[in-house]
């Protein structure tokens, strides 16, 4: 059953066990609850010793428990203090029938067998388990030592509805340190979403290094100042701002992404959004029609005019980055790599004879032409490498790379033209799922940005618009939120405005859910309040609390940009 059908006979209660995202199926165990003790052994078959050590990892510091090996046999022994089990235990095993990330955990009479489809599938249902032994288990070290941990009688049997189910977080405009990037690695993997979309470059900063260019950090990490509030509030923070990961910092985190089976989208952004590297080398700028030697890392936010140069030197150029960047990001993690192309204006290309030069040398109709160009180089390069590009809606002006896929931001209509063309597309319309926007129409929400979206609101988001062909619907990949730092100076705000409304995506994401407006938001709001806060507070994420955002969270007198209305749907 979905999780908002009607119950059936042996069907259990969702709400009394706050699953989120709720399962496809939850019925009841013939067994009862299944003890967890000192001597509890936890048995990985071949293909999930992985996921055994994260959960002896994730588990063993809030129950106390080590979970040692099992021996293949099936069998443990209590140690006489009854915190013993007798039994198989926790049994994890791989059946290739299941959906590749589907997964089947029942508690049994003498074990708690836990089945994916693959070693991901295994993983996606260790985050059940998790949270079957309620909110507790979310923290670092036990409350209670010695208290009695068990899994409820329950049988689950799941797999997602999509197979992109993604987070982008904006690293540029606030930089994230390492930590906090895990951190949000370990969130992701708790609700089930499996890609990190990780923005390393911008007008604002450049956040990894390269080492074939060294001054892309040394200079363009860093900036003066930074805006604070929206671009048109009169205030700023004059304290110089940067920072950026190093290349054995990436290493680690894409290593961590993968032991949670996360995928990494690294994301250079190009040929807009260039700002830093342009400060850090002004030859990759338009220099016929403007000082770059002058420009600094930009400041202050919004689009910026600063673009780089249509020429050989730039693609070469980038294409170093990219050698660098595929070595980081292996391909089995990071099979995609965007390129943004996201809101370059073209007023200097119109204004450079070079540009213009260009234009007429490749043939192409105008500047949409030359970004195309820019795009499709990168199309091919990628494609040659074994890897797939992927880029922001703007890319479909002046002609689509062919392989290329596309982020859907401005609305669906990208998404939907790409998908009807045969493209693959990843839908996160900012109206929609935009988490940077404000969750309250209130006074009190900290530096208002566009459209009320509310947790029912992103409860109700469908990723693949009505009227959409089989075929096209076909290349919805799937969908993700996105984070955008503008007025997130630190791990604390991102936290409010991310959570918890991450929980209600990852549902829409993962779960077979009704249409929009038979959703049963009453029944995730009650699940959310059941255990999902109280795991979130262990986990010590600083979300929005159901009744508004505490003093400590307010940011009175900053200014923001609230839109007002629903949102339109385009």
């Amino acid at each position: 059953m979905t999780p908002e059908n009607s119950p059936s006979p042996g069907a259990v209660d969702a709400s009394a066990l706050g699953l989120i995202p709720a399962p496809r199926t939850l019925t009841a165990a013939a067994a009862g609850p299944y003890p967890l003790g000192y001597r509890t052994p936890l048995t990985a078959g071949p293909g999930t010793e992985g996921v055994a050590r994260w959960l002896r990892a994730t588990l063993g510091p809030p129950t106390g428990l080590p979970l040692p090996e099992g021996d293949g046999t099936g069998t443990s022994a209590g140690d006489g203090s009854g915190r013993g089990s007798t039994g198989q235990g926790i049994v994890l095993a791989l059946d290739d029938s299941l959906a590749p990330e589907g997964y089947r955990l029942a508690v049994e009479a003498n074990a708690v067998r836990l089945t994916g489809g693959t070693a991901a599938g295994v993983f996606r249902g260790a985050q059940t388990l998790r949270q079957l032994l309620g909110p507790d288990a979310f923290r670092r070290a036990p409350l209670a030592p010695g208290r009695t941990w068990e899994v409820p009688p329950v049988v689950v049997e799941d797999e997602p509805r999509f197979g992109w189910r993604g987070m982008m977080l904006d690293v540029c405009r606030h930089f994230l340190p390492k930590d906090d990037v895990l951190r949000y690695l370990d969130l992701l993997a708790a609700h089930k979403l499996n890609v990190f979309h990780f923005h390393l470059t911008d007008d604002q900063g450049w956040r990894i290094e390269i080492k074939r260019y060294p001054r892309l950090t040394e200079v363009g990490s860093w900036r003066s100042r930074t805006k604070y509030g929206h671009r048109a509030s009169e205030l700023w923070d004059e304290t110089p701002y940067g920072g950026f990961y190093t290349q054995d910092d990436i290493r680690e985190i894409v290593a961590y992404a993968a032991e949670r089976h996360i995928r990494v989208v690294p994301e250079i952004d190009i040929p807009g959004h260039s700002q830093a590297a342009i400060s850090a080398y002004p030859e990759l700028g338009n220099t016929d029609v403007v000082d770059t030697a002058a420009l600094s890392v930009w400041d202050t936010w919004g689009v910026n005019p600063n673009v780089l140069a249509p020429t050989d030197d730039t693609l070469r150029f980038f294409e170093g980055v990219l050698e660098e960047v595929l070595e980081l990001f292996p391909a089995d993690t990071s099979p995609f790599v965007h390129m943004g192309g996201d809101e370059c204006p073209k007023d200097q290309w119109k204004e450079s004879p070079l540009a213009q030069a260009r234009i007429a040398e490749l043939g192409v109709k105008d500047e949409d032409g030359l970004q195309s160009w820019f795009i499709r180089h990168f199309d091919a390069w990628l494609t040659a490498r074994g890897r797939r590009l992927i880029g922001w809606d703007e890319i479909l002006e002046g002609g689509l790379a062919e392989g290329a896929a596309v982020s859907s931001w401005r609305g669906y209509g990208g998404g939907i033209a790409a998908a009807e063309a045969g493209h693959d597309v990843v839908m996160c319309p900012e109206q929609q799922v935009y988490l940077d926007h404000r969750q309250d129409g209130g006074p009190d929400e900290p530096m208002p940005i566009g459209y009320v979206r509310t947790l029912e609101n992103v409860y109700r988001f469908e990723p693949v618009p009505p009227g959409l062909s089989e075929e096209a619907a076909r290349h919805i990949l799937g969908t993700q939120a996105n984070v955008w730092t503008e007025v997130m100076q630190n791990r604390a705000r991102v936290d409010y405005q991310v959570f918890p409304r991450l929980a209600a995506f990852a549902e829409v994401a993962w779960s077979a859910l009704p249409a929009p407006a038979d959703r049963d938001f009453a029944a995730f709001d009650a699940r959310m309040r059941t255990a999902h806060y109280a795991r979130l507070d262990a986990l010590g994420v600083d979300y929005r609390p159901p009744g508004g955002p505490y003093p400590r969270q307010q940011r009175p007198g900053i200014l923001g940009f609230p839109r007002e209305g629903e949102p339109p749907v385009v």
